[in-house]
């Protein structure tokens, strides 16, 4: 179990620098990668979130938790009061919260959490029978 959560603390850091990389870079990127993987990884870091918190979770319930987050996060950003719009300002509650409701970050966010829960049943499963 020990193992499970350091390794997707790991995944968790590696796609938080990915996520920021592809922010920082997007003017170097194909247009489609810097318009739609910051989000996916988003996603994908909040699937490995839970995933350290939670290692004993299944990955079917991890996904469903991650997707309804995600989707919440989403649709607050219809909300546009002005407390909420000074958190949206600063620069970690735009990269927690975003700014304004789109119809294809909930794309990205369910790409996100399928392709993470795919990889992280591969790497359990894989994990098991080599030590079987």
């Amino acid at each position: 179990m020990r193992y499970k959560r350091w390794i997707n603390l790991a995944i968790t850091f590696i796609i938080i620098l990915s996520g920021l990389a592809s922010r920082k870079y997007s003017d170097t990127l194909p247009e489609f990668i810097a318009k739609y993987a910051g989000d996916t990884l988003w996603a994908a870091m909040v699937y490995f979130g839970i995933r350290f918190l939670f290692p004993s979770v299944s990955v079917l319930k991890t996904a469903t938790i991650s997707l309804l987050f995600s989707y919440c996060i989403e649709i607050s950003q219809l909300y546009q009061a002005d407390w909420a719009n000074a958190i949206r300002s600063t620069t970690l509650g735009a990269l927690i919260f975003g700014h304004g409701f789109l119809w294809s970050d909930m794309i990205c966010y369910t790409v996100g959490v399928l392709v993470s829960a795919v990889v992280d049943y591969w790497k359990d499963y894989l994990h098991f029978h080599r030590r079987t």
